[in-house]
């Protein structure tokens, strides 16, 4: 890990979604793979165009924060804003699309810690990643080898909820595999080498951040989207904090979904295919 420093936590008034608003699974194969399902609670007053385009721009985005402990009108990068605790940076490199942004085949380099305030630096990530989907419906990065395939895959999927014409708010659904597929010697190797350190408090800590990170959503990203047309003067002040349902009363927002994706891993014999290609059925 490189030496980082952590910049100081951020107190933007939020009341943060505990674990328990989200359903969360972890299966293991029995050659070692890891495939995560996580379905989190209906983002508030969100869009999935929001979102969309927070992943064309976050890691080109700088914000000023007016009035934050710490930071009085100081500008930081907007990823500072997705995890008010364990992110550092976050930055492109390679073949971008028109406008700067993140395309297939782009390279994304971020710098984080799970659950930082408790862990530190006990479980960091610093790793540069390929994007494979960057779309209106979803984003999707990860890692491969030659001859062998993905051995890292992160996609997420989200989609608008609408009640007559009005939007509730967005399902945001996510799942990880980590590992190779396959049961051959090189396969096993692989994957003890990549996922030896996955303990279950790794899993914990990574819950939570992920958590916590997605719930932000509600948090900041309405009130940056209606300053999108003049993106080099992007503030946060603490008086846009918006009036959100308690977190400790929500839950994933679709368990039917996260049920059926978590069988799916379980029965799937190239969980990496079956991620690729048998798409949750909200999409």
């Amino acid at each position: 890990m490189t030496d980082l420093t952590m910049p100081a936590p951020r107190d933007f008034g939020w009341a943060l979604k505990p674990m328990s608003s989200s359903h969360f699974k972890i299966q293991q194969k029995p050659n070692g793979q890891f495939c995560v399902v996580l379905n989190h609670s209906l983002l508030r007053g969100v869009t999935s165009q929001m979102i969309h385009w927070w992943f064309l721009n976050f890691t080109r985005l700088t914000v000023r924060l007016v009035d934050v402990p710490g930071y009085e009108n100081q500008n930081v990068p907007a990823y500072l804003l997705w995890h008010p605790i364990d992110h550092l940076s976050a930055d492109l490199s390679g073949a971008l699309a028109p406008q700067g942004h993140p395309k297939a085949g782009t390279k994304i380099h971020i710098r984080e810690a799970m659950q930082y305030d408790k862990y530190g630096w006990k479980y960091p990530v610093d790793n540069a990643l390929t994007v494979y989907y960057v779309g209106s419906d979803g984003w999707a990065m990860g890692k491969s080898l030659p001859v062998i395939g993905p051995v890292m895959m992160l996609r997420i999927h989200f989609k608008d909820v609408h009640e007559a014409d009005r939007c509730l708010g967005v399902h945001y659904h996510y799942e990880v595999v980590i590992g190779a597929s396959g049961n051959s010697p090189v396969s096993r190797f692989i994957n003890q080498r990549i996922t030896h350190a996955f303990s279950p408090e790794f899993f914990e800590a990574w819950q939570l951040h992920n958590v916590i990170e997605v719930g932000t959503f509600e948090s900041f990203l309405p009130a940056l989207y209606q300053q999108r047309k003049d993106v080099g003067s992007l503030m946060y002040s603490l008086d846009m904090v918006a009036d959100l349902p308690a977190p400790e009363t929500q839950t994933g927002y679709d368990r039917d979904l996260f049920q059926r994706r978590v069988q799916g891993y379980a029965t799937a014999s190239n969980p990496h295919r079956y991620q690729q290609f048998d798409q949750p059925s909200f999409l």
